[in-house]
């Protein structure tokens, strides 16, 4: 069910609009553990620096796609929330044929540039054998990945973020259970968790796309043989290209710190595998909540609801601190245990390192939700480009200094260059918006248009 977010209590229409897509990526990020548990448990360490460092590049070539729907899924909002079906179903058509070219020849280079990752991410020789064999099969669900997040971001713009959830679910349980079956009943390796992986994400791609043609009128436009106008498109790619560059930043960022972290060996590489995942997995609500957030702000920036939007910004605020301080603590206090779920208790060199990692990175989130809030914001208001802004300060920084301090300090250099890169980013995204509240707040077409030069 389609849900206007322009009517209603604030912090409750905000609240009830998250929790499916937060639900929805806690059990991604359930699939993320269970996958690294069955692989570091049954496939030893080599498999799971194998498999992470692969986590790492697709996270990166996915946040492309991601990137792209997001932006674009932002503009549905603000024409959702300014009643404008003409604009809807026009940009609807422009953004799918654009998204879908991108798709298309992104999954030609994946394949094309194989044998170059070894040693661009300084993959040691022990380790290449199994990434390979995973990120060949892997490669082959990009697609999925952009019919999944394609619908399930013009879902979440018109204010239905349960089909998504019910879709994620599905892949999820399905993931676990063909994971158990191909890697420990089949003893098919690491392949196997691969194929488990892509034959998950096709199921739930073209299950979410043919239930939003079902339930969306506006997504038949897709089928109409009318000619796209230009302007469209340069609109589309005005808006969804700034954020692909935010997302494609944050995680080209991510996958040189990952090269680093490779260069220190396999057990660095296996503790880092791990403990990404419990880091991922402890932020992940916040990150959802920024986005069901920004899709909160687009609307009502579109209906011209100044008063609403702050109150929703002082609203999140509050919420995303008060969640980040509590799993703080938890972090903190459980690293080690978390750690012993990933890897056998006589590694003691990995489980040490997955504990430095988390004890430095899990004591400020709330450094990374204050950032999430701010990426939504800037994307609802027709300013991505300010979103780019912040994640190149926060991943620039990260990067430098994960290579500066690592050459003084060794590896918990690379540990702590992370919050330093979130805490100068959230410094300028508010200061800049204090400066510019007022125009930044106030809907005009001419915003949007902005964004296409």
């Amino acid at each position: 069910m389609n849900k206007d977010l322009t009517r209603g209590p604030v912090m409750r229409s905000m609240l009830w609009f998250a929790l499916p897509m937060i639900l929805g990526n806690l059990l991604q990020q359930c699939y993320n553990i269970a996958d690294t548990l069955i692989v570091g448990r049954f496939l030893g360490k080599t498999a799971l620096a194998a498999v992470g460092s692969s986590f790492s590049l697709m996270t990166f070539l996915t946040s492309i796609l991601l990137g792209l729907c997001m932006g674009s899924g932002a503009l549905f909002s603000i024409r959702f929330g300014q009643r404008d079906e003409t604009a809807l179903k026009e940009s609807v058509r422009a953004s799918f044929v654009l998204i879908l070219g991108v798709t298309l020849l992104l999954n030609g280079l994946a394949f094309a540039c194989l044998d170059l990752i070894k040693s661009f991410l300084q993959v040691p020789d022990d380790v290449w054998g199994d990434m390979r064999a995973y990120i060949a099969i892997v490669f082959a669900g990009i697609f999925a990945t952009f019919l999944y997040n394609y619908f399930a971001s013009y879902l979440r713009a018109v204010g239905n973020s349960v089909v998504p959830l019910v879709f994620l679910a599905v892949s999820a349980v399905l993931n676990i259970a063909l994971d158990l079956w191909f890697v420990i009943g089949l003893n098919f390796g690491v392949a196997g968790a691969a194929g488990a992986t892509v034959i998950a994400q096709y199921v739930s791609g073209i299950g979410i796309m043919i239930c939003a043609l079902i339930k969306c009128p506006q997504l038949r436009a897709l089928c109409s043989r009318s000619p796209i106008h230009a302007s469209r498109i340069r609109e589309i790619a005005g808006y969804s290209i700034l954020t692909c560059v935010q997302q494609s930043v944050m995680n080209l960022g991510i996958l040189m710190v990952q090269g680093l972290v490779n260069s220190f060996g396999a057990a660095v590489m296996a503790a880092f595998a791990a403990a990404v995942k419990i880091d991922a997995f402890a932020y992940m609500p916040v990150q959802d909540f920024g986005n069901a957030f920004s899709t909160f702000i687009a609307q009502n920036y579109g209906a011209g609801k100044q008063e609403r939007i702050r109150k929703g910004l002082k609203g999140a605020v509050l919420v995303s601190v008060v969640f980040c301080v509590i799993v703080s603590a938890l972090v903190f206090v459980f690293a080690k245990p978390l750690m012993l779920l990933f890897v056998e208790a006589g590694e003691t060199e990995i489980i040490a390192e997955g504990v430095r990692y988390l004890h430095i990175e899990g004591a400020f989130y709330c450094g990374i939700g204050c950032l999430f809030l701010l990426y939504g914001l800037y994307r609802a208001v027709a300013k991505p480009g300010m979103s780019v802004v912040l994640t190149v300060i926060s991943l620039g920084t990260r990067v430098v200094l994960a290579y500066l301090l690592s050459a003084v300090i060794g590896v918990t250099g690379i540990w702590w260059s992370v919050p330093i890169g979130w805490f100068l980013a959230d410094v300028t995204g508010v200061v800049y918006y204090f400066i510019h509240k007022e125009k930044l707040l106030h809907f005009g077409e001419s915003n949007l248009k902005r964004t296409e030069s």
